[in-house]
């Protein structure tokens, strides 16, 4: 009976996020370039740390970030984490001094974890892959050009992390990669022509971690962590389609396959954990993607024929700190903080892409239960160099309910 509660809960909760998934995402004119803005598999317990989780490891949390962490999930629960997010952004064209302002948000992920036998747990959930979302606009001769972009790529996953000797830990997470990406552009002068570019994703990834825990006393523990993702070409096919004003049909052209052609790279990725009982733990993440070895072949007309991508690599460092798990309901509270700087993948015109970011937050602990209400705070800044085209800042706020559910736990009756 407990399997098929949680087959048929699960079922639902995740058909009914695919479409609610993809609302989210990126407001930027950045994410035109490649496939977008790149997710990080991080929870929102994660986000409010800097977004770190290589190294972390809990068994009343769920770390996608590193599947090894699966095998510590507790023995007697089933958990659920709900993650959803408000961004509002600010930009400034340096070259012409205009701004503008954004607004957005949606369901941010939704992942979940169990214990499957002894020194052995599993993961399954959706999360974002990459997402595209940009309006802007210039003048031409004769009139106007507009280019608008919309979309995201998600995975469906499943893994599952095994300790085969005590302290050592390793899992994967296997998953459906899925998505449509669309590019617009309109043109108007004498007629109005529209050039759309679209890139239908179908395809599989893995993800691949490992956990090694050093107990320095009964209270401080050290846990190693690393993860990695084998370089891989997309799978689905891309397209141009030319609409032209009171043509009776439309051009289809250049109907490609990703194989070969579209490519994602290496992700290699390290950490370091630092726990203290229930009451401080704190990480340092570095992670490396070589994107300038990829395949990516634009479609003439309908992109840059020159599209480059640089190597992306990204620092993260995150702590918090629990009062006393066992005192009163203010004492309960984990308060967080962190930072990250990413040096990103895209490649605007020579100039590389960056952004840093603080973060703080807090999990509020749910009475009578195990469950736990995490709201977070982010600031953010993405520029490019050397030349600096577009400045942007952006406040997000995340929230996100940990449920802890003792599913199996069986009363005696007496």
């Amino acid at each position: 009976m407990i399997y098929k509660k949680l087959i048929f809960t699960a079922l639902t909760v995740l058909s009914t996020s695919l479409s609610a998934l993809a609302q989210g995402g990126a407001t930027t004119p950045y994410s035109r370039i490649g496939y977008g803005m790149l997710g990080e598999n991080a929870t929102g317990i994660q986000r409010h740390m800097g977004g770190v989780g290589i190294a972390m490891q809990s068994g009343r949390q769920i770390n996608v970030m590193n599947p090894a962490s699966y095998a510590a999930t507790d023995s007697l629960t089933f958990m659920w984490d709900i993650g959803v997010g408000l961004s509002n952004s600010w930009s400034n064209e340096e070259s012409t001094g205009k701004t503008g302002h954004n607004f957005g948000g949606g369901l941010d992920y939704i992942t979940s974890g169990f214990r499957i036998a002894n020194h052995l747990g599993g993961s399954f959930g959706l999360v974002p892959f990459s997402s595209v979302g940009y309006s802007f606009g210039k003048k031409i001769d004769s009139g106007s050009e507009s280019r608008i972009g919309d979309g995201s790529l998600s995975e469906l996953y499943i893994g599952a992390g095994w300790e085969p000797f005590k302290n050592f830990s390793l899992g994967a997470n296997f998953s459906y990669l899925f998505g449509t990406i669309t590019n617009d552009t309109y043109v108007v002068a004498s007629a109005t022509n529209l050039f759309q570019r679209t890139m239908e994703v179908r395809d599989w990834n893995v993800h691949v971690g490992v956990q090694y825990a050093i107990d320095l006393n009964k209270d401080d523990r050290l846990v190693l962590g690393a993860i990695y993702s084998p370089k891989k070409s997309f799978h689905g096919h891309t397209w141009g389609v030319y609409y032209e004003q009171n043509a009776t049909k439309r051009d289809t052209v250049q109907y490609t396959s990703l194989k070969g052609n579209y490519e994602m790279p290496n992700t290699l990725g390290g950490g370091i954990s630092y726990t203290h009982g229930t009451k401080f733990n704190g990480e340092i993440n570095f992670t490396y993607q070589d994107w300038s070895k990829v395949a990516y072949k634009p479609l003439t007309g309908f992109e840059n024929d020159n599209t480059k991508f640089n190597n992306r690599w990204k620092v993260a460092a995150g702590v918090q700190f629990v009062p006393d798990a066992r005192g009163g309901y203010l004492k309960r509270i984990a308060y967080r903080m962190g930072a990250y700087y990413n040096n990103d993948y895209l490649n605007v015109m020579g100039n590389k892409v960056r952004d840093y970011g603080l973060s703080l937050g807090f999990g509020f602990p749910a009475l009578g239960s195990k469950t736990l209400v995490n709201l977070g705070v982010e600031w953010k800044h993405r520029y490019t160099s050397p030349v600096n085209l577009i400045k942007e800042d952006y406040l997000n706020v995340s929230l996100s309910v940990s449920f802890n559910e003792m599913w199996f736990w069986k009363n005696k009756i007496r």
